[in-house]
């Protein structure tokens, strides 16, 4: 018996102001196209049961586009694979925060897909000898995580955060609600756990395995790609796992976009045209080159002066070749010795921005992170217009 697991869509998800041809903006457009090639790959390998670890969509009332295409390719799953058993739990960015809202992901139960949203639900499949307990995400010690003692085959499908999984690059960004205990899901009745929330390909357990997220969609992708590489990690995409003999693959979905980290800087000592010159040089050993792609530059130790200084039509250039060209100039760090306060480095405006929206209390409609990412997005606009305009016109327009 074969299974496939796949988890946190994102679908709806947008970034940077860039558009297709038909007015759709090209990063939702891309995270659509991972969907659709994970769906081909599914049917391609025609499992017995589909596992998807919730996070379908990025927002609880996604936009229209996104709905239908969720709902045009959940219908090809099930026109092509008409005897497989499809299960889908709601993830903490499809949970709606009253429970007198549904869940969209309700809408594709008249496709004959398990949906579990509000409370866990155990499903029996006695001809197979399979139960599946099935968990959302949902408040701490609210669910009992226990095998079925008379099924043959006990798999558990949950999306939540298991303990100490999470790294510290992602402990302040998007947080589920359920937390799992590293015990309940290394209990050996498990044949297989489907775990959804973490975005990167993860082992926690003897059978216990975050699948991924299919596209880069969270608020700190190069943290993400820096631990793939780090653990020499495949990418995105979905496990494929045969319950009888335990063998287990990961099928890599290439993302619809490709991101492009440029290696380091080290900008100590550097004047504005040496750092130019270094830009440059990056950018011209990208292989493939930085069309279309999304790429940062991270320059380290550079005084802000120097920042302003920089040949900022050369990066407006890379800024129109590219999908989106980020540099990421890192000022020196500043050590306090006053009274005022112990040795440290002193709080970014960034920092200070992330920490001050955190805390804000917010309607319920609106997503923190969301707010996070689009007020750092806004920053570094200022920032960029900021240091055009402190810069000589003969600079601006070398």
């Amino acid at each position: 018996m074969r299974l496939v697991h796949l988890s946190d869509l994102h679908l709806g998800f947008r970034q940077f102001q860039r558009t297709t041809p038909t007015g759709i903006n090209q990063r939702e457009a891309d995270v659509e196209r991972s969907f659709t090639s994970a769906i081909d790959r599914a049917i391609a390998l025609k499992p017995q049961l589909v596992l998807v670890g919730g996070d379908v969509f990025h927002t609880v009332r996604p936009t229209n586009p996104a709905i239908l295409h969720a709902f045009a390719q959940f219908s090809r799953l099930r026109r092509e694979l008409p005897n497989s058993i499809i299960v889908i739990v709601a993830g903490n960015h499809d949970m709606p925060r009253s429970r007198e809202t549904l869940c969209i992901l309700r809408l594709f139960t008249p496709l004959g897909i398990h949906v579990v949203d509000m409370e866990p639900q155990r499903l029996r499949f006695p001809e197979l000898g399979l139960s599946i307990l099935a968990v959302p995400d949902l408040p701490p010690g609210s669910v009992s995580l226990d095998p079925d003692p008379s099924a043959q085959y006990n798999v558990l499908l949950i999306h939540g955060e298991v303990e100490g999984v999470i790294p510290a690059y992602a402990e302040h960004t998007d947080r589920a609600a359920l937390t799992i205990p590293v015990a309940a899901v290394s209990a050996p009745e498990w044949a297989y756990v489907a775990l959804g929330h973490y975005h990167v390909y993860k082992r926690v357990g003897p059978n216990a395995y975050y699948s991924g997220a299919l596209d880069y969609t969270s608020s700190n992708v190069w943290g993400e790609i820096e631990e793939q590489a780090a653990h020499k990690l495949p990418g995105k995409g979905m496990i494929e796992r045969d319950l009888v003999t335990g063998r287990q693959t990961f099928h890599r979905i290439p993302p619809g976009r490709e991101f492009l980290d440029l290696p380091r800087i080290e900008g100590r000592g550097m004047s504005a045209p040496d750092l130019d010159a270094a830009l440059a040089a990056a950018v011209a050993r990208a292989s493939g080159g930085i069309e279309g792609k999304v790429v940062r530059a991270v320059a380290r130790n550079v005084p802000r002066h120097i920042a302003r200084e920089l040949d900022h039509k050369a990066l407006r250039d890379f800024q129109r070749r590219a999908l989106h060209f980020h540099l990421d100039t890192r000022r020196p760090e500043v050590i306090r010795r006053d009274a005022s306060g112990g040795p440290g480095r002193r709080p970014s405006l960034a920092e200070m921005l992330r920490n001050s929206l955190r805390s804000r209390v917010l309607a319920s409609d609106i997503d923190h992170e969301t707010l996070v990412e689009l007020g750092l997005h806004y920053l570094r606009e200022a920032e960029q217009v900021s240091a055009v305009r402190d810069t000589p016109a003969a600079v601006q327009e070398r």
